[in-house]
């Protein structure tokens, strides 16, 4: 290996190597790239001095940061059995670290791993150097011991060239250069090895090099400086150096860190030792918590109380922190990202924040707290919400108006506009549908659906109960939030709101009506609005949290949940591709009249007409022309499908797709030669959502009605029935095209499930076995 100091390393462009830098031996030398002024302190250490002293608040800001310190602890580099390195974790570590660097991140490693390295190369040469006797000896426990008897600086000597050797060719498939920095006890309490140690690594970072940091145990044992140990030059105290975690802190701190990244075998903080009950993640650390902390890794020298204090430590000297589990898959990439993956270190938040995590436990508490009330105070619950819509609508549109304001100068699409919009009008559908809720609420939890007698005095129930905790998931429609809080109300669920920030003031001002409505019952937390910067990812992998998630906006937002949801079900519809068919036996009045409601009443909504697929004879017809003209004149722009446009010499602009959802006065116009036709149509670009035929001879509507395999399927009316409102359901809290549980509008019905009551005596199933009961099975009535 070659030992090399840092005016050497800028002698070697382009070629594969590594640095053992010995500060003991080489001060820095005044280069053009390392300045100094007249004291001798380096100008690029006084202006990482100035750089920013305060962490970062909140985990979007992550993104942000430039200078990235990289800890990897020994159980992450490690394989699980101790034999040697985990090469393919590595190897993903290593790839986000070449990311991050050329994305213009100033980048730092401190790694572990030669002890255990080394150890494995000379248990290999000494099992291989013993003798025949040695080996055949009963006795004798070399072969087994090999491994412990080691001395562990012989390892780390072998480990430390294999281990940067192993480094630089992975690195090097990236074309990053890295140079190893072995530090000794001596550098962190001398002043001018420390002095010289920081510069180093500055100009290191300065000539676009990741600086790999150790300590070099091959030489000196591991290093205990104390707590009460003043930092030379400084006359402050530092912190303890017992380990790779708090080297790792007082780098990042030295240098002016933005964020350390500490990698371990553990997820993050927990409020205790994991594998104790009522161990609770924490996703957020702040110097008040209090933890109780386990066992230290097997394979490190540090363990999570090591972690946490030099943690909290860098993180007092305005660098941000997050412990995370080094297993995880792009784990360095996705913390940068903003996402919620390991335990976030900051001082910066504020008492009234909740965390998601309590939220939804305390939704399922408020959804048991609903079960216990009576049907009556449910109902009353609602009641007072649909109230005040109307009686607070000045305060509602009041912060309607402001999140249009906002939007309108963002330039918020028209679809979603319209979508955002609230008006009197609104409100007091709204009121109206809550009340409809309310009405029929009485029977929805605890109904009895099934009673049979199993035998003399067991009698079993199926009974309805509430799901659990629900997430719904909306943008630009704040007038979805009453609608599923009332439905949440009415089925007793706990339930977690998360709005678009595009209705941030009108959400806030919904929420506020709902709470004051569940105080009357006490039954406020129930339900919550997630108003953090909680990316939608981190609430999808809630799983021990969440039952059910719905959401409710464009097919892109829905699309993506289904994609992200592994683990909890997604209720609701991608898209909301809606055909109207015009049979050849039309009433052309009807077709007109219907065609104009399906299409241009609220062209942003899920059930408006997409693709009006018109019969053949029609198009020498008087109908086909009027229907254009119609189309025309209320100023919807028509695409022609394929067949359409092969028949006409002139006419609209050809449809790039059949299967699309314009959301706005577009649609797509095709000609079919039958009914059949128009079936096959509908079932190979629709979206299964709601499908309508137009013509006055009922065995053809008959025949369309049950051939269509769609979730609402309607005869000579508007698709824009297609509503939880209109069925009488209330409200809805969206449209499902799913082929289990439930199916079309989801109003209280499909947020409530059921469970199986059993009452006996003394009945044991040995009984029925031996003959001594029988079985009867009498079915009775459920009332």
């Amino acid at each position: 290996m070659l030992h090399l100091n840092a005016h050497t390393v800028r002698q070697i462009s382009g070629k594969r190597f590594y640095t053992l830098i010995n500060f003991d031996n080489f001060p820095i030398p005044k280069t053009k790239y390392s300045v100094q002024d007249s004291s001798g302190v380096d100008k690029r250490t006084l202006a990482n001095a100035e750089r920013r002293q305060k962490t970062f608040t909140d985990r979007s800001q992550l993104k942000f940061a430039r200078r990235l310190v990289v800890k990897l602890g020994s159980a992450v580099i490690t394989r699980e059995d101790g034999n040697g390195l985990a090469l393919g974790r590595l190897a993903s570590i290593v790839e986000q670290v070449a990311e991050c660097h050329h994305e213009g991140r100033e980048c730092i490693m401190v790694t572990s791993g030669a002890v255990a390295f080394g150890r494995q190369k000379l248990t290999q040469e000494l099992l291989m150097s013993l003798s025949m006797r040695e080996t055949l000896s009963p006795s004798d426990h070399t072969r087994e011991d090999a491994g412990s008897i080691l001395d562990p600086r012989a390892a780390a000597a072998v480990g430390q060239s294999e281990l940067m050797s192993m480094y630089d060719a992975m690195f090097s498939q990236y074309n990053v250069k890295i140079a190893q920095v072995l530090v000794t006890k001596p550098d962190f309490y001398n002043e001018e090895t420390r002095k010289n140690l920081f510069c180093t690594l500055s100009e290191l970072i300065s000539l676009n090099i990741v600086p790999i940091v150790n300590t070099n145990d091959a030489v000196s044992p591991p290093m205990y400086i104390h707590d009460d140990t003043v930092v030379p030059g400084t006359g402050k105290k530092g912190i303890g150096i017992k380990d790779n975690d708090s080297l790792s802190a007082l780098l990042a701190a030295e240098i002016q860190s933005d964020l350390l990244i500490m990698m371990s075998d553990v997820d993050g903080i927990y409020n205790k030792p994991p594998w104790e009950d009522g161990a609770r993640m924490m996703h957020t650390y702040t110097s008040k918590e209090q933890v109780q902390f386990g066992q230290k890794s097997k394979v490190g020298t540090g363990g999570m109380d090591s972690k946490v204090n030099a943690a909290t430590w860098a993180m007092a000297r305005g660098v941000s922190v997050v412990i995370c589990n080094g297993m995880q898959e792009k784990a360095i990439k996705t913390i940068i990202s903003g996402r919620k993956v390991g335990t976030f270190f900051t001082d910066h938040v504020t008492s009234s924040s909740t965390s998601v995590d309590i939220m939804a436990e305390n939704a399922r508490v408020g959804s048991r707290a609903l079960q216990r009330l009576s049907p009556t105070e449910r109902a009353s619950a609602i009641l007072s919400l649909a109230d005040l819509l109307v009686n607070k609508k000045d305060v509602i549109l009041e912060a309607n108006s402001k999140d249009l304001e906002v939007a309108t100068r963002d330039g918020l699409a028209k679809p979603l506009l319209n979508r955002l919009a609230l008006s009197e009008g609104k409100l007091k559908t709204l009121s109206i549908g809550l009340k409809q809720i309310a009405d029929s609420s009485y029977e929805n939890v605890g109904r009895v659906l099934r009673k049979t007698r199993l035998a003399e005095n067991l009698t079993l129930q199926q009974v309805t109960v509430p799901i659990g905790v629900l997430l719904v998931i909306f943008e630009s429609r704040p007038d979805s939030l009453p609608q599923v809080a009332a439905l949440a109300m009415a089925s007793a669920n706990g339930l977690l709101l998360k709005g678009g920030k595009e209705a941030a003031h009108s959400n806030k001002a919904l929420m506020d009506l709902v709470k004051e409505s569940l105080s009357s019952v006490g039954a406020d937390d129930a339900i919550s609005l997630v108003s953090t910067r909680e990316e939608i990812s981190d609430l999808l992998a809630m799983e021990k949290h969440i039952d059910l998630i719905i959401p409710r906006g464009s097919s892109d937002l829905v699309r993506n949940i289904q994609k992200q949801s592994q683990h909890i079900p997604v209720l609701g519809h991608a898209e909301g591709i809606c055909h109207v068919y015009l049979d050849r036996d039309a009433d052309p009045a009807k077709a007109l009249k219907i065609v104009r409601d399906a299409k241009c009443d609220y062209p942003a909504a899920c059930n408006a007409m997409e693709t009006l697929l018109i019969h053949e004879d029609h198009l020498n017809s008087s109908l086909f022309t009027d229907i254009c003209t119609m189309l025309r004149n209320e100023g919807v722009i028509v695409h022609a499908g394929p067949k359409l446009s092969s028949q006409l010499t002139f006419g609209p602009p050809p449809a790039k797709s059949m299967r699309h959802e314009y959301g706005a006065l577009e649609c797509s116009i095709e000609v079919v030669k039958d009914l059949n036709e128009a079936v096959d149509h509908i079932h190979k670009f629709g979206s299964s959502h709601t499908d309508v035929i137009i013509t006055e001879n009922e065995s053809t509507a008959k025949q369309f009605l049950s051939s269509v395999d769609s979730a609402c399927v309607f005869h000579n009316v508007s698709s824009r029935f297609a509503d939880g409102f209109r069925f009488g359901l209330g409200a809805e809290v969206g449209i499902s095209t799913a082929r289990i549980h439930a199916r079309g509008p989801v109003g209280v019905e499909g947020l409530l499930t059921t469970k199986w009551i059993l009452e006996g005596t003394d009945h044991t199933a040995a009984e029925f076995n031996e003959g001594r009961r029988t079985w009867l099975h009498e079915k009775l009535p459920v009332n």
